[in-house]
């Protein structure tokens, strides 16, 4: 992962209709995010990846849903290789080793819930 950038604040209006995709931008060579939701409950990002770019393995403390938006990518949970594109969710499970490479641009949302 080259370089990484990140929005805070939403900008959204409540009940305003929206469609994700269109909520993040791809950027050649980086990793863009934007937080969508930050509660003490949990968050909704959304992130753009430009193709060959990724995250290292790690794990997180809560389970996780993937939804890809565009694109497709490899996600590795507990080192076994998953594809997925755009239409298709995951769920990576807490406190297992997972990472991800994207196999062409890609964009993704990342639904953590923490209770």
């Amino acid at each position: 992962m080259k370089e990484e950038k990140s929005k805070k604040s939403s900008g959204l209006n409540a009940s305003e209709v929206f469609k994700m995709q269109d909520l993040v931008t791809n950027s050649e060579g980086a990793v863009v995010s934007r937080t969508i939701v930050d509660k003490k409950a949990g968050t909704v990002t959304l992130f753009a990846f430009d193709a060959g770019e990724g995250l290292s393995e790690h794990s997180a403390p809560f389970d996780a849903m993937v939804t890809v938006l565009e694109g497709k990518v490899e996600i590795r949970i507990g080192g076994v290789p998953k594809s997925l594109q755009a239409g298709e969710s995951i769920i990576m499970p807490a406190n297992v080793p997972h990472g991800l490479n994207a196999t062409t641009a890609f964009k993704m949302m990342l639904v953590m819930i923490k209770a």
